[in-house]
């Protein structure tokens, strides 16, 4: 019986309906329901007779999501609420209601969307829970103990690996026949119910509770379908294809090796011979035997057996079992097609009729096609008898189809073809000719037989070569010939039905991404065990890797945002569940326990998937439909096509389609015609039109999709759905002209993406060549194609999800596609300028004739007598055409709203850009053939020189429109203007000045006249005269903006803000790079920079054939500034330059490449490029370190040198050499003063010193350590004298610390714009200050420095523009605003004072580390320390005036007490943690001998528990602990306890060691002495006053027990660098106590 009534009917003539009037009737009918503004109304009926009306479902709300079940519906209100209608048993009502009704129980949920199974509902709310309903005797509902479900139920998705559980959020649901999917937000699939089509790994069913589908798992599925036996799932992938190189080689699931290739000496052995498994192995656990499958090697039947293959019985009965499926008994393939009569289907009646459809062959044609396929195939079985009686083993011949029969426990299959017939061989040569066959024609070519087949049916070798059957060689060079869209994938390069017996075992692996992966097997030379000669295999797959990098070029998108907004093409389809119809597509009649990739869709870029009962059907972005399954009433929409993988749907030239929706025997498309308005397509079983007919079915179906003529009359249609045998579709009436305008653009965007592909893959495959700029010009049409085909998918889905117009992509996403249109514009351009198109011309009418009617195809509007040479210029022009289209119709668009609103704002604003960038493409494509001709006609002889693909003519002074002054009477100036240099050409010779280093002025001399303009160049200035004051105009305004032009894009084109001035003119300083050509030292050099800041060049030179390079700054055309010069020699010299000479501080790096292992470094002083003044010298070849005072380029003065052997020399220097008197100090303590001759020369006289206290005073002769000669007295004086002697120390003949490093502070003064220390303007400074920091930011954001700023200095540098502001004397609140700026400052090298500490460390380190760390230099190293701290305090003074003097006080008045402030508490805390390395280990080494006394002490003491310990050392039993607290809990001291007393103090002290300020020491100090305290008052009462008798030991047991390693050094550095003004107080008694302390426990003897 029929479940809907058709209240009218509407009569339309059928013949309205053909494809080849769909332009009258569109035209005729477009504007009936203008007037109307209703939306989201929904349409049904059943079949395909032009008398069928569809009747209008009436609801209050509009409609946004519907879904059908066997014969019940459901429907989605735009406001959440859900509808049902049909015939619900579940419901126990008595009477099913007439219309729609709401479903009650989901009145308080926002539903989101709805799905419908056979007989089972669900939906899904807004919070993403599942609520269920319907039959559920399979549990597809997920409810268990219901048989069925009255009333939606909540269904909990809970996913129980992750702790705790957590309830999974669901996007969309789907529902079968006895099982439902629900796919997750995280884009997991999730399963519930009985059948292999849940993919679970389980043979319990039902399934009560939803089960991830584990094989999916890490895939990205964006969509799922369900038939009423399997399931679909469209995976998205995520991946680039070239991550995805490394899984190639690997089966996804048994690990194998897809292939293995073995060495043959000259040749290699490939072998495409894996065999997996999985996939189709079936197993029963009850009974452990192996039933989907036997070995691959069976033997096939001989030609008189039966054509039934005995089989083992079906074993899985619990999972994959159809009671009504009935095992037929066919006939052989060929006799049965070969006769027309019926034949009797598997309920044995007579097959449906097929009905005819007009533009394909009729049943005559079809049936003469059909008998000499058979003949020939008969013939073949003959000689195949006549040879042998057999055919070669089948894979899949042996394969055990999984479902019993209710008749027999033995199963049938269908009987194996001939292995190889000649219509294969001839197919297969066609491989690998260049012909394009047009595709009506290649489908009659494709061979019709419907079983397996030898696997090497799918691999061919001509002519003994190699024939890569995924692959056409054309022109010289290997391309892809079956592309992802347009024809090409219709063309069937490879055939089809070799695809449907393809092995189909192996389950893709999930890193599997690359469409070349999935089809490796078939992308190897020689399928079959063969023999292959590996250079030319590896040639071969070289030059295809390469050119499918161009031609299958995809757009990547770089922000998030992008990939949100489009939808991605790159797709899988998966299949698993019952396959006895072939519904999975997979090649065979096999189930899938496990999702598949189905190999064939992996290319099609699949956008939308939808299931029938037993077929199914992929929609992909080019608006093609694939089908597959079963074809009993044609609901495929194809004729005699293999039904066991995805092909193609019949559908008539020019329709796109759209959306497809499947019902239980039919299928629906809805498409684009001739017009915009939405068509719709029907293909599969007629429905009758009586309702009196207990049989609905007719008994006759389609040949082929059949337009429904009513579609015009119901609106514009935006999504059709089917199910059971009724369809429904989603209308929308036009209001104000909003519908059809989104309609239109959405029409508009298919079509241009179907041209788009069809020229991707017709056009630019053939003629890929060798051309370097073709292929970037190709590259970039495949990114096009890409957006745009992306962007079609988008508009569908705009169209079918609220018509939002602010989710518009094409408006919210301006910039994607301008960048992309814009990244096309500029290759073309370059093609057309280079003379692409000439040479082009010949290879395109080899390929598609002298007329180039293939390409005259493609392009709208058609233009009568056009060349060829415009053909193929407009062809690849037409995509930038496109861009009036979106102006166009943005505009149309903007006009249904109201002026005032922001929607008319916001798509004005797009519409502008696009205008502006449709202007701009169309302004450089008339740039790039002016530029074609100029070059065409130009005669010079350096044309190739000069002819660049970016270069364009500006304009030229052919009709001497500008001449040089003072030119010769014969001489020929031409100055042509190209978009980056200008040319002077003269004769023979020509003269190039690029435009970023070119200036024009004006000028108006007398001598000159007013027409003359002022050329200036790096090497060159010179002055044109123009005829004209118009001409000179004309040429200064066109100079002037090519500069700006050339300047906009900045170094490596990235955009850069020009400074221009107010007049428009370019701006004067530029960043830029010249090559220097003129004769003279800079010959060659390479300059790249900003003028007078920052800048580079690089200098060939000649006599040791190096470079030499130079990175800094520059001042009026000099090296002048800060700076780094890499010398031939390999010498390097960081530092400050002068007209082009080393001057002030600097460092220089001696030796091989200047490597850390360099001979020496220096760093100190310059003067006119030589060393005076003070600086320090590491030779690491002699081992020595000398640090003094210099005068051009030699030692000369005070000065100190050290050796790596500890002799340490201190004197005055002259020439190099220390001369007069000296002093020498060895590590023994022995110590030489007198006088000294060149090289270490002991000469005249001196006294020497013994570590004892002995002397000899006399006359010395000879070198240290070789002999010495001495003529004097011997002195062994007494005691008492001994220790009154004065024995020298080192630093006598010393540089004074406030005289080193003097050329660093002049530097920084300098940098405040000082010429000297304080001489100055304090604004001044600040100003300079300023304007550096200013100069940095700005130049890490515009040019591409390697040393970007991380966004935490970048933050830093913001925070340094803002001054520390105070009026008066500095207060409390502006000191420690000062001090923080201070702390800021100093922590980045952009800040003067910042470069002054960052230097300074430098230096010091370089001082005191290495052979410079010996104990001599300690006084020194405190020195040079407090000699840093009182200038930067100058410094800072000057910064900050109000600060006091160094030593000074600070009023705080928040506490009436005054504070002191000098440079240690000012700039220490932020210079010492920098130099405490070298410093402390200085220390250490001065204290060596002590400290190694006072650590064997220590280590013996602390042997002592604690209670001896303090009785030892003297603690009285009162202060003694009697217990202590361990986490909150008492307990008692033992004998035996050690390391418990005191232990809150001797953790604080040993913090000391981690402090590196003094102050921060002496503050360790006092805190260990409060928590001793606080320990005694804990103990001993509030009131406890400490004596000093009784503080000393406990505080010395402290100590011990801290094992503070060096605590004689810490002591040392602390009283070396606190103020003296701390010393007197409190923290001064504390330092002493610890410094007794320390002398005491090297005096304790323990016994």
């Amino acid at each position: 019986m029929l479940l809907f009534s058709r209240p009218f009917e509407r009569k339309i003539n059928f013949e309205e309906c053909l494809p080849s009037s769909l332009h009258q009737l569109f035209s005729s009918s477009s504007g009936e329901e203008e007037g109307s503004r209703e939306k989201g109304v929904l349409y049904r009926w059943q079949g395909y007779f032009c008398r069928v009306t569809p009747e209008r479902l009436l609801l209050s709300r509009p409609v946004l999501h519907a879904a059908l079940g066997t014969l019940h519906g459901l429907l989605l209100t735009e406001d959440g609420h859900v509808y049902n209608f049909g015939e619900q048993p579940w419901k126990r009502v008595e009477s099913q209601p007439a219309g729609p009704v709401i479903e009650s129980a989901l009145s308080g949920q926002r539903v989101i969307s709805v799905s419908a199974g056979s007989y089972h509902c669900s939906a899904v709310t807004e919070d993403g829970l599942i609520h269920m309903w319907g039959e559920n005797s399979h549990g597809q509902c997920g409810v268990s103990g219901m048989d069925q479900v009255p009333s939606p139920t909540p269904v909990n998705v809970v996913d129980g690996e992750i702790h705790p559980p957590q309830l999974v959020q669901v996007l969309n649901v789907a529902c079968g026949a006895q099982h439902t999917l629900a796919l997750s937000r995280k884009h997991e699939v999730w399963a519930w119910g009985s059948g292999c089509q849940l993919g679970l790994v389980t043979n319990i069913f039902p399934v009560w509770k939803p089960q991830k589908v584990e094989h999916l798992v890490g895939r990205y599925v964006v969509q799922i379908a369900c038939g009423g036996f399997h399931s679909l799932a469209l995976v998205q992938i995520l991946s680039p294809p070239e991550d995805s190189q490394q899984a190639w080689d690997r089966c996804g699931q048994c690990k194998q090796s897809l292939y293995t290739m073995t060495d043959k000496d000259d040749h290699v052995v490939i072998s495409d011979e894996h065999y997996c498994p999985l996939g189709v192995e079936l197993t029963d656990s009850k009974e452990g035997r192996r039933s989907g499958q036997s070995s691959p090697a069976q033997t096939p039947q001989s030609k008189n057996s039966s054509p039934h293959f005995e089989v083992s019985p079906l074993t899985l009965k619990n999972i994959c079992e159809d009671p009504g499926f009935s095992v037929r008994s066919q006939q052989n393939t060929t006799s049965q097609e070969s006769q027309p009569v019926p034949a009797l289907s598997e309920t044995g009646h007579a097959r449906l009729r097929r009905t005819k459809s007009n533009p394909y062959p009729d049943e005559q044609a079809l049936t003469d096609y059909l008998k000499r396929i058979s003949d020939q195939t008969l013939a073949e079985q003959a000689e195949a008898a006549s040879l042998g009686g057999s055919h070669p083993p089948s894979r899949q011949s042996s394969l055990t189809c999984p479902f019993r029969s209710d008749q027999s426990d033995e199963l049938t299959l269908r009987p194996s073809s001939p292995a190889l017939s000649r219509t294969d061989i001839r197919y297969r040569q066609r491989c690998a000719s260049d012909t394009v066959t047009d595709r009506k024609h290649s489908l009659h070519l494709i061979p019709t037989l419907d079983s397996t087949s030898d696997d090497s049916s799918l691999h061919s070798s001509v002519d003994g070569g190699v024939c890569i059957s995924d692959h056409v060689v054309s022109n010289g060079c290997l391309f892809e010939s079956c592309e992802e869209g347009g024809e090409a994938a219709g063309m069937d390069f490879c055939p089809a039905d070799p695809l449907q017996v393809k092995k189909s075992t192996s389950l893709m692996d999930i890193t599997l991404e690359d469409a070349e992966a999935r089809n490796r097997r078939g992308s190897l030379p020689g399928f079959s065990p063969g023999i292959v000669n590996l250079k030319v295999y590896l040639k071969n797959i070289h030059r295809t890797n390469h050119l499918r990098a161009v031609v299958g070029a995809r757009t990547t998108t770089t922000t998030s945002e992008c990939r949100n907004l489009l939808p991605s093409l790159y797709t899988e389809v998966w299949s698993w569940g019952r396959g006895q119809e072939g519904q999975l597509g997979h090649g065979d009649y096999l189930p899938r326990l496990q999702p598949l990739c189905i190999k064939s869709l992996s290319k099609k870029e699949v956008v939308k998937i939808t299931a029938g009962a037993n077929h199914s059907l992929a929609l992909t972005a080019q608006c093609q439909v694939y089908s597959w399954g079963s074809d009993k009433f044609g609901q495929l929409g194809r004729i005699n096509a293999p039904s066991t993988v995805p092909n193609l749907a019949m559908i008539s030239e020019g329709i796109r389609v759209w959306d497809v929706a499947a019902g239980q025997t039919h299928t629906l498309l809805l498409a684009d015609g001739d017009c915009y308005q939405p068509i719709l397509y029907y293909s599969g079983e007629q429905v009758l039109e009586s309702t009196d007919s207990a049989h609905p079915l007719s008994g006759t179906y389609t040949q082929t999709p059949t337009l429904l003529p009513f579609c015009m009359n119901i609106g514009y249609v935006s999504k059709v759905f089917g199910g059971g045998l009724n369809c429904l579709a989603l209308a929308d009436q036009n209001a104000m002209g909003f519908i059809a305008t989104i309609h239109e653009l959405a029409s508009a965007e298919r079509k241009f993406y179907c041209t788009l592909s069809k020229v991707k893959s017709e056009i630019l495959s053939p003629l890929l060549s060798s051309m370097l700029l073709f292929q970037e010009m190709a590259g970039s049409f495949s990114k096009l194609c890409h957006l745009t085909g992306q962007h079609s998918v988008s508009l569908t889905n705009f169209l079918q999800r609220g018509k939002v117009i602010k989710t518009l992509v094409l408006i919210k996403n301006t910039d994607l596609f301008m960048d992309t249109y814009k990244e096309y514009c500029d290759p073309v351009g370059n093609f057309l300028v280079m003379g692409g198109f000439q040479s082009l011309l010949k290879p395109s009418q080899e390929c598609f004739g002298k007329k180039l009617e293939l390409i005259q195809t493609l392009l709208e509007p058609k233009e009568k007598n056009t060349s060829p040479y415009d053909l193929l210029v407009n062809l690849f022009y037409m995509p930038l055409q496109h861009l009036h289209g979106y102006n166009r119709l943005l505009l149309k668009l903007a006009h249904c709203f109201e002026v005032n609103t922001e929607e008319y704002d916001w798509i004005q604003n797009g519409c502008s850009k696009y205008e502006a960038l449709a202007c701009l493409v169309s302004k450089q494509r008339r740039a790039a053939e002016a530029t074609f001709n100029f070059w065409k006609n130009f005669k010079g002889k350096n044309s190739e020189s000069l002819r660049k693909p970016s270069r364009r003519l500006v304009c030229e002074s052919s009709n001497k429109a500008l001449t040089l002054q003072n030119a010769g009477r014969f001489s020929a100036s031409w100055f042509i203007l190209f978009s980056d240099v200008l040319v002077h050409a003269q004769f023979s010779s020509h003269y190039v000045y690029p435009l970023a280093t070119l200036w024009v002025e004006p000028i108006s001399d007398e001598s000159v006249g007013q027409h003359g303009l002022k050329l200036t160049t790096p090497e060159d200035n010179f002055v044109v005269l123009a005829t004209s004051p118009l001409e000179k105009g004309k040429w200064l305004r066109a100079i002037n903006q090519a500069i700006e032009d050339v300047l906009a894009l900045g170094l490596n084109g990235r955009t850069r803000v020009s400074r221009s001035s107010q007049k428009g003119d370019p701006p004067v300083s530029r960043t830029s790079t010249y090559t220097f050509s003129k004769e003279g030292r800079l010959k060659d050099a390479t300059y790249e920079g900003l003028h007078a800041h920052n800048d580079y060049f690089m200098s060939p030179n000649t006599t040791l054939n190096k470079f030499e390079r130079y990175q800094g700054h520059w001042k009026e055309g000099k090296i002048h500034g800060f700076g780094t010069f890499w010398y031939a020699s390999g010498e390097v010299y960081e530092g400050s330059f002068r007209d082009n000479m080393c001057h002030g501080h600097g460092m220089l790096r001696s030796g091989k490449l200047a490597s850390p292992s360099s001979s020496s470094v220096f760093v100190g002083q310059w003067v006119q490029g030589k060393r005076t003044g003070y600086g320090v010298c590491d030779d690491f070849s002699r081992g020595e370190k000398y640090m003094g005072m210099w005068l051009d380029d030699q030692r000369h003065g005070v000065g100190v040198v050290i050796t790596q052997f500890g002799m340490y020399y201190e004197g005055i220097f002259c020439n190099n050499k220390m001369m007069g008197n000296g002093t020498l100090l060895c590590d023994d303590d022995t110590v030489f003063e007198g006088e000294f001759l060149e090289d270490w020369t002991l000469c005249g006289k001196g006294v020497l010193f013994m570590p004892n206290g002995d002397s000899l005073d006399g006359v010395f002769d000879g070198h240290w350590g070789a002999g010495l000669r001495v003529a004097g007295t011997f002195t062994k004086p007494f005691e008492a004298l001994r220790r009154e002697r004065k024995i020298p120390v080192a630093g006598q003949h010393a540089v004074p610390a406030e005289e080193k490093w003097k050329a660093v502070f002049d530097e920084c003064w300098s940098r405040l714009g000082c010429e000297g220390p304080g001489e100055g303007v304090h604004e001044k400074a600040w100003e300079n200050i300023a304007i550096a920091l200013t100069a940095r930011h700005r130049q890490q954001r515009y040019t591409s420095d390697p040393e970007e700023l991380s966004r935490s200095q970048t933050k830093m540098l913001e925070s340094l523009e803002v001054i520390p502001q105070h009026v008066g004397p500095v207060t409390a609140d502006s000191y420690n605003s000062i001090r923080r700026y201070l702390l800021k400052a100093c922590d980045t090298p952009h800040h003067p004072l910042g470069w002054l500490l960052e230097t300074l460390v430098t230096v010091y380190r370089m001082t005191y580390v290495g052979v410079g760390s010996n104990r001599r230099f300690l006084q020194q190293a405190v020195e040079e320390i407090q000699s840093y701290l009182t200038r930067i305090f100058k410094i800072v003074r000057f910064l900050f005036p109000g600060l006091p003097e160094d030593g000074g006080f600070i009023l705080d008045s928040s506490s009436s007490s005054d504070e002191g402030t000098d440079s240690s508490s000012l700039i220490l805390p932020v210079l010492l943690p920098r130099l405490y390395p070298p410093l402390f280990t200085l220390y250490t080494l001065e204290k060596e001998r002590e400290e190694e006394v006072y650590w064997n002490c220590v280590l013996r003491l602390n042997k002592q528990p604690d209670l001896a310990l303090l009785a030892f050392l003297g603690v009285q039993q009162k202060f003694c602990p009697v217990s202590i607290s361990v986490l909150g809990e008492k307990k008692q001291v033992l004998p035996c306890t050690k390391d418990a007393c005191f232990a809150t103090a001797v953790e604080t002290l040993q913090q000391i060691s981690t402090a590196f300020t003094p102050s921060d020491k002496l503050q360790v100090i006092q805190l260990t002495f409060e928590e001793i305290t606080q320990d005694m008052q804990a103990l001993l009462g509030q009131d406890f006053l400490w004596c000093m008798d009784d503080l000393f030991p406990i505080f010395l047991y402290v100590v011990l027990r801290a094992r503070i390693r060096n605590l004689g050094s810490e002591v040392s550095l602390i009283e070396d660098l606190t103020d003296p003004s701390l010393q007197l107080g409190q923290l001064g008694f504390m330092l002493t106590t610890l410094k007794a302390c320390y002398n005491q426990i090297q005096l304790e003897k323990t016994t």
